[in-house]
């Protein structure tokens, strides 16, 4: 595990992306709430906020950020057809938040399918990324730069 001890906390933030494409039929259940399971992006976003807090607990060598903001927010595409997971965590810290923002969104869409695996099995989880990270030594780096 790298040593964070003797660097200096300053402000931190990772935002990240994912998408899970399903049938029309599954996103209309998700939309209109009448999943068999109950309101999938309510609990989806729940799962993600949880699972980025979890994250040093999932990956071995990811420090834990005690204090860590995260916010989760599923968005229904229609031409996907499919939900976009949107993730961003900050800290005031010595080490980044990209971990646990691509955490969020894994185990957002993951959740999802797991509440309508039962009524469309051909689900796909795509896409999953860093899209921006702010602070410490190393800057601001974003998915846009590197023409992504």
């Amino acid at each position: 595990m790298v040593d964070v001890s003797q660097k200096e906390a300053t402000d931190r933030r990772a935002s990240a992306t994912g998408i899970i494409r399903m049938d029309a039929h599954t996103l209309e259940l998700i939309v209109s709430g009448d999943a068999p399971k109950g309101s999938v992006v309510q609990v989806a976003e729940l799962a993600g906020v949880l699972a980025g807090k979890k994250t040093a607990d999932l990956i071995p060598l990811c420090h834990q950020l005690p204090g860590a903001s995260i916010t989760v927010r599923l968005e229904p595409d229609q031409e996907l057809p499919g939900l976009v997971a949107h993730a961003e965590a900050t800290i005031a810290g010595q080490t980044g938040v990209e971990m646990e923002a691509l955490t969020a969104v894994s185990v957002a869409l993951l959740t999802v399918y797991d509440m309508v695996k039962a009524v469309d099995r051909g689900m796909r989880i795509e896409g999953i990324r860093l899209l921006k990270k702010e602070g410490g030594a190393s800057g601001t780096w974003s998915a846009e730069s590197v023409g992504g």
